[in-house]
């Protein structure tokens, strides 16, 4: 239910709220979600994975549909099918190259190269999908991009970010963040998307600052347990088994810490430059997005129901999933310009640009 009377709004905003901003809310529940996601599991266990298509279907039509937006919710279309044909695309070149990689190594070489080329086009067309087959109040949502601005977001961002060990991530950020919320309609209205990048490395500091931070405890931790193995080494003295499965623990642990540092960082950034880049985007040029997540409250969420999935046998998955996507919603907010009811009136007396002729012509889901 959407909460209409400002002053019990969630959030970090310190000054009263406008009446024209309202929140987006979710209504579904664990245990609700627990009944669709069991079946789900269980029928892709049976068909041997053929019906995880129809799942993904399932599974997006309850969350859009309990994603409410002025007491309105979006609706997903896609059918199961389109899925399925997509990943079965995917799912053949994948084994083609890997027995060509196996049999003709220079052919597989070749299409890992195609591969690469091609992953732009693929991105386009994935988003291109996930934005036609999604409503809100009877209007479809649209995606305009091209592939070099694909190419530019999703292949040279990532390489300098690997290439400059993470400093340019910001850039590559901005990048994916602009492509996407820019190119990103509504009817026949437009998304902006600007994120500044000064704004983003403010967030990106704090996660460097926790890398840097647990890669030094890590390595002073390392450094003992290097000392205590070079003084076995050097005497006659041998370990006992006890020391030897002490030495080993300490090993998994620092690996564990390892990853465990770089997730939590990721997490961090995040939702950091979710913030940002959320808060920097207009729609139809005048009315305002903004999402207000504490980085620490959604990084804890995130670990939290990961350790809760593992401990239960992926049980608590449902649980877990809900819980993000209620917190999510309750930090995501817009502000309207104007008359909210007479603005949806004109969107939908303009009608879409996509047809449901789409959805049985052009709509696959490649799955990137």
């Amino acid at each position: 239910m959407v909460v209409a009377d400002t002053a019990s709004m969630q959030g970090t905003l310190t000054q009263r709220v406008p009446d024209n901003f309202h929140r987006l809310s979710f209504t579904g529940s664990g245990k609700e979600y627990f009944g669709i996601w069991i079946v789900n599991v269980l029928l892709t266990i049976i068909t041997l994975g053929i019906y995880s298509a129809w799942a993904k279907v399932r599974r997006n039509r309850y969350f859009y549909g309990n994603t409410v937006l002025l007491g309105r919710a979006f609706e997903y279309h896609a059918k199961g099918k389109q899925i399925l044909i997509g990943r079965i695309i995917v799912f053949s070149y994948l084994i083609l190259y890997n027995v060509m990689l196996t049999f003709v190594p220079i052919a597989g070489i070749i299409l890992a190269l195609l591969l690469v080329a091609f992953v732009p086009w693929l991105v386009v067309r994935g988003l291109r999908f996930s934005a036609r087959v999604t409503s809100y109040r009877n209007v479809r949502f649209d995606f305009v991009g091209g592939v070099g601005g694909a190419f530019l977001a999703f292949i040279v961002g990532p390489v300098i970010s690997v290439l400059t060990l993470g400093i340019l991530v910001p850039l590559a950020s901005r990048w994916s963040y602009r492509y996407i919320g820019s190119n990103l309609r509504y009817g026949q209205r437009a998304f902006a998307t600007d994120p500044a990048v000064g704004a983003i490395y403010r967030s990106w500091f704090l996660s460097a600052a926790i890398i840097v931070a647990g890669l030094l405890i890590i390595a002073f931790i390392g450094f003992l347990n290097l000392a205590v193995i070079l003084s076995l080494f050097d005497s006659s003295y041998e370990a006992t088994p006890g020391m030897q499965f002490s030495m080993i623990a300490l090993f998994v642990i620092g690996y564990i810490a390892f990853l465990s540092i770089f997730g939590v960082a990721a997490l961090f950034y995040r939702a950091g430059v979710r913030n940002v880049a959320w808060s920097a985007t207009t729609f139809d040029g005048k009315h305002q997005l903004t999402s207000d997540l504490s980085r620490g409250r959604y990084a804890w969420i995130a670990t939290t129901n990961l350790i809760a999935t593992i401990f239960t046998l992926g049980l608590m998955r449902p649980w877990a999933a809900v819980r993000m996507a209620r917190y999510v919603n309750d930090h995501t907010g817009v502000h309207f310009e104007g008359n909210v009811g007479e603005m949806f009136d004109k969107i939908a007396q303009e009608g879409s640009a996509v047809g449901s002729e789409f959805m049985d012509f052009e709509g696959f889901d490649f799955g990137f």
